[in-house]
């Protein structure tokens, strides 16, 4: 039911994870020896770590997937996390109490206005937020950005991250996907999340794969299910050709163009204001 694109320039490898650790995370030079496992060699030009956002609308289950990642990959990546909310600190603290990470390795920005604000239009509290992180853990291979919940708009800007996950669920509706936007189109992997709740919000999940891959003209796109490991495996192997690609300078982050036009009302009735496109326009809705 997984149907992630597959990438040319991800390396087969057999390494143990004690093996790999040290080469992934620049801690070790050359690959690992032929007596502990095989691995391409592929030259570590990037120093830093690979940045990933997780975006997406609220209760989508952007938590959980960092959760399931970090689990199953912390064993052989240096991790690091950071959450967004509005007013609360509530997602770092999910994460904390569930063990995944040292719990300083997982860090909470308040954003105090619109979730995308802090990772598309001034990235300055979340960017500093990871450039601490990775001094303080150095050397890490991933920092994770989990925005706060937001609609199919939302895009991290590419000064923030180098790639960036979208996460929609079937509880949601089964028609989401079709329905298309920034987030859906433009991001570097789509997870349909929750796959196992499909029959209980009859949602046709390979329909909704469907409309996915036609939104995204092709674009990878992941059917997810905490429950169900071989789907969770497929998420780490996606994460894992994208951190051997960005250490190896092969990966260049895209820019998914700028928010569009939306709307957001409150009791008031909200107010105007514009993300402007670099190209001269400007998308204007309301908070």
């Amino acid at each position: 039911m997984s149907r992630v694109q597959r990438s040319p320039l991800r390396p087969k490898t057999t390494c143990p994870r004690s093996a790999l650790r040290g080469w992934s995370s620049g801690r070790r030079n050359t690959p690992p020896e032929q007596g502990d496992c095989s691995l391409p060699e592929i030259p570590t030009l990037s120093t830093r770590s690979f940045r990933l956002g997780i975006a997406g609308p609220v209760g989508t289950g952007k938590s959980s997937l960092i959760a399931s990642i970090c689990r199953a990959m912390s064993g052989e990546l240096s991790i690091g996390v950071i959450t967004n909310d509005i007013y609360t600190d509530e997602d770092a603290r999910f994460l904390k109490s569930a063990g995944v990470l040292p719990g300083e390795r997982i860090r909470a920005v308040e954003t105090g206005a619109c979730p995308h604000t802090a990772i598309r239009d001034d990235v300055t509290t979340n960017l500093l937020a990871v450039e601490d992180l990775e001094s303080d853990f150095a050397p890490l291979d991933l920092v994770m950005v989990e925005s706060g919940g937001d609609n199919l708009t939302a895009t991290f800007s590419p000064a923030l991250v180098d790639a960036q996950i979208f996460v929609l669920d079937v509880a949601g509706g089964g028609d989401v996907a079709r329905k298309g936007g920034p987030g859906i189109a433009r991001a570097d992997l789509l997870v349909i999340n929750k796959i196992d709740l499909a029959p209980h919000v009859d949602v046709d999940v390979d329909l909704m794969l469907s409309d996915a891959f036609d939104a995204r003209e092709g674009g990878p796109v992941l059917a997810l299910s905490r429950k169900v490991p071989a789907t969770v495996a497929e998420l780490a192997e996606w994460v894992r050709s994208m951190v051997v690609q960005h250490r190896a300078g092969t990966h260049t982050p895209q820019d998914p163009g700028p928010m569009a036009p939306h709307f957001h009302a409150d009791e008031d009735g909200g107010y105007v204001h514009t993300h402007d496109d670099p190209s001269g326009a400007a998308g204007t809705h309301r908070h």
